[in-house]
């Protein structure tokens, strides 16, 4: 770990709970960078968060459906909840769209272009990629639809965008349908 005591700007991470948003923000004070105590501050706004979750209780119920998934974490859970509030009110191609996983055609005309994943709220899709990676090794569905994609020859990378695709489906119809997994 690298000693961040050299900073000159300090900042203060709060999170600020309103009537329908989880909003993490930053004021520029009182943080200490000692590399002795950034493990004791991460754990304090960890347990700041989560008690804030747990005292809203959609909130709470969508968290405990989310965690009952192997590869699902509590970063991924507290991501979906803050920046993704739509979640359980979407179909697939609008959550996979507004993640920004969804692939968009580059046709014109008669002209066929390769199809990208672009767009939609960044953040969301680079928690939802690492959780994807661990889901692979760890989650029997994901894990067997990534494997039989490359089995049948695809690259790796377009097999974890679409293994994204289905992970966050397969979240979004849990939160709908508020049913936990495996049942």
């Amino acid at each position: 770990m690298t000693n961040l005591k050299k900073s000159k700007t300090r900042i203060n991470v709060g999170v600020d709970v309103g009537k329908d948003f989880l909003d993490i923000y930053i004021h520029e004070k009182d943080l200490h960078w000692q590399e002795e105590n950034t493990e004791s501050g991460v754990n304090r706004m960890e347990d700041k968060l989560s008690k804030h979750v747990d005292d809203e209780s959609e909130w709470a119920a969508k968290k405990f459906l989310l965690k009952t998934v192997p590869g699902v974490g509590d970063t991924l859970v507290y991501t979906l909840l803050g920046d993704l509030p739509e979640m359980g009110d979407l179909n697939k191609d609008q959550v996979a769209a507004l993640v920004g996983v969804a692939p968009i055609n580059k046709d014109s005309g008669r002209l066929r272009g390769k199809r990208r994943v672009q767009g939609g709220r960044e953040n969301v899709r680079t928690v939802l990629y690492m959780a994807t990676l661990s889901a692979t090794q760890c989650n029997p569905v994901i894990k067997a639809f990534y494997k039989r994609l490359v089995a049948q020859g695809k690259h790796k990378k377009v097999a974890i965008t679409a293994c994204m695709i289905k992970f966050i489906t397969i979240l979004n119809a849990m939160v709908r349908d508020q049913v936990e997994w495996g049942l």
